[in-house]
């Protein structure tokens, strides 16, 4: 028996789509869902490294209240199971508990400087669980308060209304200005008074 001739490949990509088509795929004939859509950032802006150092740094040190199904303890974020930089399993987290605070207002802690030290490390790693300008959606923050996340570290923080949530989110929500990197002392307004190394942090 003699085979038909082939198609051209024009007809035979006509003939292909137009199949998928009656599979009810309409436009879309493999059923793929839309487009995925992130959650606004801040167009790339850093977060303060000054306020990380002196006010989220601290929280991940402190000895917190954790409610693990019911079951309370105490522990730290950088505990040797959770966090800490050598030993823990918690995710892409990372926190070198020895990291020494860096007097910022001190010329010779050049940036080059500041961004090969311990603090430095730790400010990378946190600001990488963050969508800088969203902290709703920075794991940092939605993680500690099982904000539609799991969090094997449990529960960590009751409420955002919680005071060591409300500075992780004052952090993520003050990103320096766009046109200026993490040392910014424009982020220095986010501290009474406007000192790094000795004003309070400030919350809103």
């Amino acid at each position: 028996m003699k085979r038909p001739a082939p198609l051209p490949w024009r007809a035979a990509a006509a003939l292909l789509c137009a199949a998928l088509a009656g599979c009810g795929g309409g436009s879309n004939p493999l059923d793929n869902p839309p487009d995925i859509v992130n959650p606004p950032g801040a167009d790339g802006r850093k977060l303060s490294f000054a306020y990380f150092q002196r006010c989220v740094y601290p929280v991940l040190l402190a000895e917190l209240p954790i409610d693990q199904n019911g079951q309370i303890s105490i522990n730290t974020c950088a505990g040797s199971g959770c966090h800490d930089d050598v030993t823990g399993t918690g995710g892409a987290l990372r926190v070198v508990r020895s990291a020494v605070v860096i007097d910022l207002l001190d010329p010779a802690n050049t940036p080059d400087v500041i961004r090969a030290t311990d603090m430095y490390r730790n400010y990378y790693s946190a600001q990488g669980v963050t969508i800088p300008g969203d902290p709703t959606h920075s794991r940092l923050l939605a993680k500690p308060l099982l904000l539609n996340m799991l969090h094997g570290g449990g529960l960590v923080f009751e409420s955002d209304e919680d005071p060591n949530a409300r500075l992780f989110r004052y952090w993520i929500e003050h990103p320096v200005p766009s046109s200026q990197d993490e040392f910014s002392t424009a982020s220095y307004g986010m501290f009474s008074p406007p000192n790094p190394n000795t004003g309070s942090c400030k919350t809103e």
